[in-house]
């Protein structure tokens, strides 16, 4: 198990400020930008901080072991094997860092690690993303599941925890401090599709979002009516895929009407593409950017492994 917590002080003080002045000047240093607290049932208040630096070098050590494993397969005959799994995901560099709902972004540069793996049907696709700067910006945890794989019509169901981080300033032996503060989140979701054609389809996406902490939205609702059209000819070798959607969002008592789209250019049998992403507000009361866009390098991978 990874621990990413350091224990600094524990008392019967349940008052942060009453903490020692050691504890104030480690967050004065920005060593340990994450503060927890947690009381027990005798009374005893336990206080600890994120170890900033083994938290990214555990995930980092993660990503590329992930990395790793996918850069290497078995080689069977075809005759005496079958695909048991598979594993792939992307790498996204941006300039803007756009979140799963369109209307939020970190408005910084931010590098995204979307993986995916699992069999035909079940897949856990894990979502790792962070500020150039090494901030953690959002961990995601999916557990997505194929219920129909038709050729012309497919749902999917979704589940998952995450973490979203954000910059706060609090009040430490009468210093200000910013820490990173963690909302935890719970999540379902429901996808069907129409094939159209081979390249063209339709579909309608669903999210719903609980708030596990009281500084956190506690319910979000996230419906889309969104299109699909891929293998758009370019010159030479190269390819576009064009995803325009409109979508409404409700966050608690506010509410609002969005249209978005990606358009990701890439070339046959090479790993990088280049994405644009804009979304524009067409009404809402949901405090945001009337307008949002990005640009972004992705690099993709995907192994299948089989066994006798």
């Amino acid at each position: 198990m990874w621990y990413f917590f350091e224990i600094l002080f524990k008392d019967k003080q349940k008052d942060v400020p009453k903490l020692p002045v050691v504890t104030g000047k480690l967050f004065e240093n920005r060593k340990y930008p994450f503060e927890l607290r947690y009381t027990n049932s005798a009374g005893y208040t336990f206080f600890a901080v994120l170890n900033y630096n083994i938290m990214l070098r555990k995930t980092g050590l993660f990503v590329i072991a992930l990395l790793l494993l996918a850069g290497h397969s078995f080689s069977q005959n075809s005759d005496s094997t079958k695909t048991l799994t598979h594993f792939g995901g992307t790498i996204t560099a941006t300039q803007n860092g756009i979140s799963l709902i369109p209307s939020f972004s970190l408005g910084k540069p931010a590098v995204m690690f979307d993986l995916n793996v699992g069999g035909k049907r079940l897949t856990f696709e894990p979502f790792f993303r962070f500020g150039t700067n090494g901030k953690p910006w959002s961990f995601i945890f999916w557990w997505r599941y194929k219920i129909i794989t038709g050729e012309k019509f497919k749902l999917s169901i979704g589940a998952h925890p995450s973490f979203v981080f954000r910059t706060t300033s609090v009040n430490i032996n009468g210093t200000a401090t910013n820490i990173i503060q963690a909302n935890r989140y719970a999540a379902g979701d429901l996808t069907p599709t129409y094939f159209i054609s081979k390249n063209i389809s339709a579909g309608i996406y669903y999210l719903y979002s609980h708030g596990l902490d009281k500084t956190a939205v506690q319910n979000t609702h996230f419906l889309t009516l969104n299109s699909n059209i891929s293998n758009i000819k370019l010159a030479g070798k190269f390819f576009a895929r064009f995803n325009p959607q409109v979508y409404y969002l409700k966050q608690d008592r506010k509410d609002g009407f969005y249209f978005t789209y990606s358009l990701t250019i890439n070339r046959k049998n090479f790993p990088l593409s280049v994405q644009t992403i804009m979304n524009k507000v067409i009404r809402t009361s949901i405090p945001g950017r009337n307008f949002v866009w990005n640009a972004s390098i992705i690099y993709s991978f995907n192994k299948n492994y089989a066994r006798h």
